[in-house]
């Protein structure tokens, strides 16, 4: 089932974009994105009707204050939330008309996640954590520890491989989590604060790893990062203010 997902959405990709009214080089859009959150008393609006658009292979930047809604539409981006109103096209297919099974699948086969917290499951070695998006897409075992060795090694942990999570240093703990997030070569690598918990030397390794594997591997890249240094590498820089998204310089 996972195979003939991926099969039809990469049909539907090089059909007409301009039936939702993408520009030819528009690779990811959304629509009037709407999404609050009640409180005790009252409702607060995060995102108000928010038009966005990104280019294939395209890096960018959401930057700011704590709690003006960066995580909130990345979160929505990556579909690990869906919006209270509005529309988030991957080419020109609507990816909040999947039901939650496919929306799932999808998410899986074409999105790669990188989160301030690891996540690392720490029972098991850097190898088998690697591995576990392959195998939840169904791959046998020795294919996807190839891939998983294979992007393990271009993430400079080819002597780390069975090391357990808790053996592994931060810097090398981070590096594990890039590495899973890209053993199945997405389409989009989100990064919320990917290099919040690290010192100035790691932060600064792996900033140019992700830039160097975004060059290398092609794929679109959106971080959230308090860090102007990380940002200042990426080709646009936005904030959201009043609801809406504002480029930056």
């Amino acid at each position: 089932m996972a195979d003939k997902i991926c099969e039809d959405f990469e049909k539907n990709q090089k059909k007409s974009i301009q039936e939702v009214g993408l520009s030819p080089k528009t690779f990811m859009m959304v629509k009037d994105l709407w999404k609050g959150f009640d409180n005790t008393r009252t409702r607060i609006e995060i995102l108000k009707g928010v038009n966005f658009e990104i280019e294939s292979g395209q890096t960018l930047a959401i930057v700011g204050a704590s709690g003006i809604g960066k995580s909130t539409f990345l979160h929505i981006l990556g579909t690990l939330d869906r919006p209270d109103q509005g529309n988030l096209f991957f080419n020109n297919e609507d990816v909040f008309s999947f039901n939650n099974g496919k929306l799932a699948l999808f998410r899986n086969r074409f999105i790669g996640f990188v989160f301030q917290f690891h996540h690392l499951l720490p029972e098991f070695s850097a190898l088998e954590n690697v591995m576990m998006p392959c195998l939840i897409q169904g791959q046998k075992n020795d294919k996807a520890a190839k891939a998983a060795e294979q992007i393990l090694g271009r993430v400079g942990m080819e002597n780390r491989l069975y090391h357990r999570v808790p053996d592994l240093s931060g810097g090398e703990q981070q590096r594990v989590a890039l590495a899973r997030a890209l053993v199945l070569n997405p389409m989009v690598l989100l990064a919320d604060e990917p290099t919040g918990n690290l010192d100035k030397k790691n932060s600064e390794q792996v900033h140019e790893l992700i830039i160097s594997l975004n060059q290398e591997l092609g794929m679109t890249l959106v971080v959230v990062t308090h860090n102007m240094e990380l940002a200042a590498l990426m080709s646009r820089r936005i904030t959201i203010l009043d609801g809406q998204l504002v480029e930056m310089e």
